[in-house]
């Protein structure tokens, strides 16, 4: 007995800025990015020599940062996206956030490449994106490249989110 299965296909794209000279950024978000650069200075990351910094620009236009912390039970650490925004919700719960500027560095200086959050950080600005019911603007600054992401959607395509928590009856 055959079955007749329909099976689609779909793509989903990925829509990004990208400025190739930090230069042409406006200044806030070269202040935002200014601001991740300097919190990645104070990061606690002795094991990977990766230091992360990261800083949320709140409605009111109060920036909050985070850094990585690392420690020798490695899933204790905390990145500095979950940093900045748990400060952020921690501090200001009545104040949304509006953009995240991300900027990492290693032994030689800030990196080439713009650093890209990885998935619980995903999940979690995604939380905050529904939590709001805005999106937060994500900015990954390299050394002279930056990208300019316009919500967590484009990153974290079919998102696992409260909804998904609802049970419904058989």
């Amino acid at each position: 007995m055959s079955r007749n299965v329909m099976i689609r296909t779909k793509n989903i794209s990925f829509s990004y800025t990208e400025y190739e000279n930090n230069q042409e950024l406006d200044s806030d978000d070269m202040e935002l990015v200014k601001a991740a650069r300097e919190a990645s200075l104070k990061a606690y990351a002795p094991y990977s020599k990766f230091k992360v910094g990261a800083a949320v620009r709140l409605k009111s236009g109060k920036v909050v940062c985070g850094a990585n912390i690392e420690n020798a039970a490695f899933p204790s650490g905390i990145c500095a996206e979950r940093s900045a925004l748990s400060n952020s919700i921690s501090n200001h719960p009545e104040d949304e956030p509006v953009a995240i500027a991300i900027s990492a560095m290693t032994e030689d200086g800030i990196t080439d490449a713009s650093p890209s959050p990885c998935g619980n950080c995903r999940q979690v600005i995604a939380e905050e994106e529904q939590r709001t019911g805005n999106k937060i603007r994500i900015i990954l600054s390299g050394k002279n490249k930056t990208l300019i992401i316009e919500g967590i959607g484009d990153l974290l395509p079919l998102q696992f989110n409260r909804n998904n928590l609802k049970i419904n009856p058989l």
